[in-house]
């Protein structure tokens, strides 16, 4: 039997072309955007089956690791999860994955994935690594091509050559995001899309990286033989990693090397890289209109609409994207792929606050999120989940008053020990060590209302955390 396939699943990026559903603080891989899961989970569970895929490894940076922890538990699943100390772009991401890989054995054959991209046809996306994971068991460096159905700009281009084996080409060239015209020109010609998904041999992809970059994957190999164990995490090496040079895998290996292939696939592949991508994906009625959430079409088409609470009506318009989340809207020109950067690169500086995170925000606990503020008091909802223990902590500048809601409260206030039920109120008063825990088999969820002359999170010092946080 032939070895199983070690998916490595890249879910460290930060992307906000979603905003303002995908935000710094929790970007699209974590978004249910399209269905009942996030594209991250639907990455893994397009590798559940264990007669072909092997544990995954997911690698992330350590903002998202209770997130990546969070989300596999939802969906049954178990991986290895490494954290980047730094961001370093996808080349070392996936060299200090593929050394993870050649610990666990020297002949793991990886699939590296991106945590964000869509693939509709499951079936054949397994049949497509299964083609692939041949000919890098022969020493390729095989990557996804995808057979375009539109002269798309957003991409880079590969130009498939000689046949290998059954399926399998060689590369005969990488070319950059082109213009409108020669993407045509490219269609034309059978390029293929490039998806930025791969599968190798580890060893051969290290020995790859060592003849283009030796110093950086030695940095990756170093930080993972050097790597620790936190709270069931592998933490990567800093001082290694940091070693490394933050460029793509494209321009670290993929261009140079003599070894590359590609599989040319049709398995619904998207990056869902706009909200463009969002709306084709989606459901739509007789006029092309697409909606998430509570939205009204009247003499519209062709628009998409999503929102988190308020009700979104459209009328009289077309090719729109309207998102409404609890703290911002985004109205847009559907087709203008491009045009994001730009305009989170704007929010960056005059309201940075709405591309970093979202009025809830969530914590390895649970969540909370400002309800009210004004001066000198402010209003939260908190969550804490079932088994769920907020560090032992004081602030020096407020005093609060929990109010249960929902669930039981194990409530500590300096040496006393409180049990608190629904319609029940405790006062914490400033610079009092206290501590919020669930014992209950239900979500507690209550209101905080703080007050004081200064209500910033950074005015919480942390006694004791179950989450090691500083």
């Amino acid at each position: 039997m032939a070895d199983l396939i070690v998916p490595l699943i890249m879910c460290g990026g930060a992307g906000t072309r979603l905003w303002p559903a995908s935000r710094e603080g929790r970007p699209k891989q974590f978004l249910s955007l399209l269905g009942k899961y996030s594209t991250f989970q639907e990455t893994v569970r397009r590798v559940a089956d264990r007669s072909i895929f092997d544990k995954p490894i997911v690698i992330t940076n350590g903002q998202y690791r209770f997130l990546v922890a969070d989300q596999l538990a939802e969906i049954g699943a178990e991986a290895d999860i490494l954290l980047e100390p730094v961001r370093r772009d996808s080349g070392p991401a996936i060299a200090a994955g593929a050394a993870f890989a050649v610990k666990r054995s020297s002949n793991a054959v990886v699939v590296a994935l991106a945590a964000d991209h869509v693939v509709t046809d499951r079936a054949a996306f397994v049949q497509a690594c299964c083609a692939a994971a041949g000919a890098a068991a022969g020493g390729r460096i095989v990557t996804f091509g995808v057979r375009g159905d539109r002269p798309a700009t957003e991409y880079g281009y590969i130009r498939p050559g000689a046949p290998l084996t059954d399926g399998v080409f060689t590369v005969d060239k990488f070319v950059e995001k082109p213009d409108a015209a020669t993407a045509q020109d490219y269609i034309s010609q059978g390029f293929l899309w490039n998806s930025g998904n791969f599968v190798f041999r580890a060893s051969v992809f290290l020995d790859e990286y060592r003849a283009s970059d030796p110093a950086t994957a030695a940095a990756a190999t170093a930080a993972i033989e050097k790597a620790g164990v936190d709270l069931g995490f592998v933490t990567l090496d800093p001082q290694s990693f940091s070693a490394a040079h933050a460029t793509s895998v494209d321009y670290a290996v993929m261009e140079k090397t003599a070894r590359a292939a590609v599989v040319p696939v049709s398995y619904g592949w998207s990056d869902v890289g706009s909200w463009q991508a969002v709306w084709e994906l989606s459901a739509h009625d007789e006029d092309g209109n697409s909606a998430q959430g509570s939205a009204v079409f009247v003499a519209s088409r062709n628009s998409f609409a999503s929102s988190e609470k308020p009700l979104v009506a459209l009328f009289g318009v077309e090719n729109l994207v309207v998102v409404a989340s609890e703290d911002a809207v985004l109205i847009a020109n559907r087709a203008d792929t491009n045009g994001m950067k730009r305009l989170v690169q704007k929010l960056k500086e005059v309201a940075p606050q709405v591309t970093e995170d979202h009025l809830r925000v969530h914590r390895p606990w649970g969540s909370y999120q400002s309800l009210d503020n004004g001066s000198r008091y402010q209003v939260k909802r908190i969550v804490v989940k079932t088994g769920g223990r907020l560090s032992l902590q004081y602030h020096n500048h407020r005093a609060e008053h929990w109010i249960v809601v929902r669930g039981t409260a194990k409530v500590t206030i300096g040496d006393e020990i409180k049990t608190l039920h629904e319609n029940e109120s405790i006062y914490i008063p400033i610079g009092t060590p206290h501590r919020l825990e669930n014992p209950g088999k239900i979500d507690l969820e209550l209101i905080e209302v703080q007050t004081g002359s200064y209500l910033g999170e950074d005015d919480i010092i942390r006694i004791a955390d179950d989450y090691r946080r500083s």
